[in-house]
Parts: C-alpha cells; sequence; structure tokens
C-alpha cells in the first residue's frame, strides 16, 4: 500500500533538472516532522511549507500495489501531453523514502521511466533510483553520503556553523552541489544570502524555486 497526498505533471523548478518535464509523486508522511502546526517547534525540520498529511490532494490517493500507482503515473504522464521517451518521475514528500521500494522502482523502469527522488538523506536509497536529490536538515543525522545532487536550503535554524558544514559537504561525493534561498518572507534577504555564499564557495551554485516565479506547481 502507497500512500500518495498528490500526483500531478509539471516541470522540475528547482536545481540540477530544472525545466525538465516530471511528474511528481509526492508521498504523504515524514520522518523529522508530522506536517501538523501543533508539532512544527519540536521538529528536527521546522520550515518546511509543503503539505504531505493525508492523501486528498489532487492526484492523491492510496494505491494498493506498485503496479496500481505507476499505471496512475504513466497516466499523468500521457495526459499532459508526454511522449514515450525521457519519461521522468520525481518521487517527494515529505520524505519518499519511506515509502519508496524495489517493486515500484521496477514497475516504473518497466514503463521507461527515470526515477529522481527529492530526499532528507537520513535514509537510505534503495537499488535503482536514477538521481537522488538530498536536501540535508540542520539537526539530523545524514546517512546518504554520495548522491547525484545536493539542494542546501539556507538559512536554517542551527545552521551557526555553516562554514563547517559546507566544508564537510563538499568533501562528500556529491556530482552537483546548490544553495537554495529559503522562501518566505525574507525571501530576497535569504536570496542575497545564497548569493554571497556562492560566490564565497563556487563548488555551489545558486538554485531558484522557478516554477514559483512562474506559477506552476
Amino acid at each position: 500500500m502507497y500512500s500518495v497526498k498528490e500526483l500531478f505533471a509539471t516541470l522540475q523548478g528547482e536545481g540540477a533538472h530544472a525545466g525538465r518535464a516530471a511528474v511528481f509523486c509526492r508521498f504523504a508522511g515524514c520522518n523529522l516532522w508530522s506536517g501538523r502546526e501543533e508539532d512544527r517547534a519540536n521538529a528536527v525540520c521546522q520550515f518546511c511549507d509543503t503539505d504531505f498529511v493525508g492523501t486528498d490532494g489532487d492526484g492523491g490517493g492510496k494505491f494498493e500495489t506498485a503496479l496500481d500507482l505507476a499505471a496512475q503515473i504513466e497516466l499523468a504522464w500521457q495526459a499532459a501531453g508526454g511522449a514515450s521517451y525521457h519519461r521522468y518521475v520525481v518521487f517527494t514528500g515529505g520524505e519518499p523514502l519511506l515509502q519508496l521500494d524495489s517493486e515500484l522502482i521496477n514497475a516504473l523502469h518497466a514503463l521507461h521511466f527515470e526515477i529522481a527522488i527529492e530526499t532528507n538523506g537520513t535514509l537510505p536509497v534503495p537499488k535503482g533510483v536514477d538521481w537522488v536529490c538530498v536536501s540535508p536538515k540542520a539537526g539530523s543525522e545524514l546517512v546518504v553520503l554520495q548522491a547525484d545532487e545536493m539542494k542546501l536550503v539556507v538559512p536554517q535554524a542551527g545552521h551557526d556553523g555553516l562554514d563547517q558544514l559546507l566544508t564537510r559537504f563538499e568533501r562528500m561525493d556529491y556530482r552537483h552541489r546548490y544553495i537554495q534561498p529559503m522562501d518566505g518572507p525574507l525571501r530576497s534577504e535569504n536570496t542575497a544570502f545564497a548569493v554571497r555564499i556562492c560566490q564565497n564557495r563556487p563548488l555551489w551554485r545558486l538554485s531558484l524555486q522557478t516554477h514559483k516565479w512562474i506559477g506552476i506547481r
């Protein structure tokens, strides 16, 4: 059984694949925050702005088998006019690694989908995932030390030693490293802060949430 908050076709808005056609499958649930406002102050991740509670979003629901969910992802791709090649699905959350498993990976590969995940990096990644993007959260234990992409949101409470943290991440085996300004009322200030980091540490590039700028999901 898979619990999906929402499932929709769009363009990837962030990071290395920004602008790429994709189906987003947002799993319900996270291991760093319950998703309920009354729990936010005591959560490991306190800045999440995503609703991942329940299965009542567009395209969401409970899917009994991997084949059922893979078929729904294919339908979303086709409904958006997607071609039979370069198919791309992004699993996000919440935390997708609480639910993504080998059965679903195999079912999607059989439909010729490339599989990406956006994870907080606290859980091991199953074999077969084609693109791994890790977004570390201050105060959590990072176990994914090798991946395609790191996307660090700044600033975060608990990042007092940010220079040391960046140095640690730079020593890890990531193909791409991005700094992304935290959204919200201080977005302009946070963007300026992220720009300064990228200027001072050229291993890192700036990632913006382009989907929000152009008004798509």
